[in-house]
């Protein structure tokens, strides 16, 4: 006989207590994380060993560019400048944190650059040994970052391949932006939708790009590891139909009670330009509108905020309905 077992009790002291134990429920994935103390310390200097040599290895493999002219100075200098996308598909990243994301996300870091005297950024980073390290002097570095106040470190990477049928898998949590042009607003809409479980978002044209620098940075590393694909109108409307998900727009008044809509099922969220909304021909395609109520004295949301709060209502329907399933399957036994 199939038997589930938990911390402390079996199946029959689960059905008696009454209650579900998940372990970290994030949508619709459930993970178990455990943590062997005498494992970590037995490793523990092998670890320090490895960075110590991870150490080494980085600075020893340092050339050093002096001209603002040099290619890949001017290719960084021209992603940041721009839409965060370099002419040959590279991500432009800056500031350290940026950096450990793109590595911990799977990312290969084709180049890093770091400012003469701030060598020591580089010790941390767990470079492959194709990764070439550029020195940069001061006043080169400062040329090709964006940010008043350079940590002294950047680099260029090369962002993960996905399919866009990677967003319809399972039960398909999808963010649609219509001129959504704020990068301040995009990279929080990206972490949101990567902690509510959101299976990835569809780029309408007018849309900034999610390689904005400040897009990046306001993402805290989501744009790394969650698909966005830009898509024309028709594509992405006949995408959504396909796999028969519902379009849910939020109006100011005159939509369904946010709490009664549900949004356990297949459906995308439509996201419209933080100053005229979603254009009317997206608006007409929506299969329901859906009213968030706002109880102190202010017209509308913020776009990002306003979608933030959809998908935290549409991971926490998804988890009960997920606790609940499972509570099913056990007192069944």
């Amino acid at each position: 006989m199939l038997r589930f077992w938990f911390i402390g009790m079996d199946a029959q002291d689960f059905r008696r207590q009454g209650h579900s134990i998940l372990d970290n429920v994030n949508g619709w994935r459930t993970r178990t994380l455990s943590y062997c103390s005498s494992t970590a310390q037995l490793h523990k200097g092998t670890r320090g060993r490895i960075a110590l040599m991870q150490t080494a290895s980085n600075r020893n493999r340092i050339r050093i560019v002096q001209s603002r002219q040099n290619s890949r100075v001017k290719e960084l200098r021209a992603a940041l400048s721009r839409s965060g996308r370099s002419a040959d598909e590279f991500v432009a990243l800056e500031g350290l944190h940026l950096v450990v994301e793109a590595l911990r996300s799977g990312l290969r870091i084709a180049t890093v650059f770091v400012r003469q005297g701030s060598e020591s950024l580089l010790d941390p980073l767990s470079l492959s040994a194709e990764t070439e390290i550029l020195a940069l002097p001061s006043d080169v570095f400062d040329s090709a970052v964006t940010t008043e106040s350079p940590q002294g470190l950047a680099a260029l990477a090369i962002p993960l391949h996905c399919n866009l049928e990677d967003i319809f898998c399972s039960v398909p949590l999808v963010i649609v932006t219509a001129g959504l042009q704020d990068p301040g607003n995009m990279g929080t809409l990206l972490r949101s939708a990567e902690a509510f479980g959101a299976t990835g978002i569809i780029a309408l044209p007018g849309t900034v790009s999610h390689w904005n620098p400040k897009a990046l940075r306001a993402s805290s590393g989501s744009a790394f590891r969650l698909p966005v694909f830009a898509l024309g109108p028709e594509e992405a409307i006949a995408g959504l139909r396909q796999h028969r998900l519902r379009l849910l727009a939020t109006t100011v008044t005159g939509g369904t009670s946010l709490q009664t809509v549900d949004l356990s099922q297949p459906c995308a969220l439509l996201v419209g330009n933080e100053g005229s909304g979603l254009p009317p021909w997206l608006l007409a395609e929506a299969d329901e509108r859906i009213t968030i109520r706002c109880d102190g004295p202010v017209e509308s949301l913020n776009a990002a905020v306003a979608a933030s709060v959809l998908l935290y209502e549409a991971s926490r329907q998804r988890n009960l309905l997920f606790a609940s399933r499972a509570a099913q399957r056990v007192t069944s036994l």
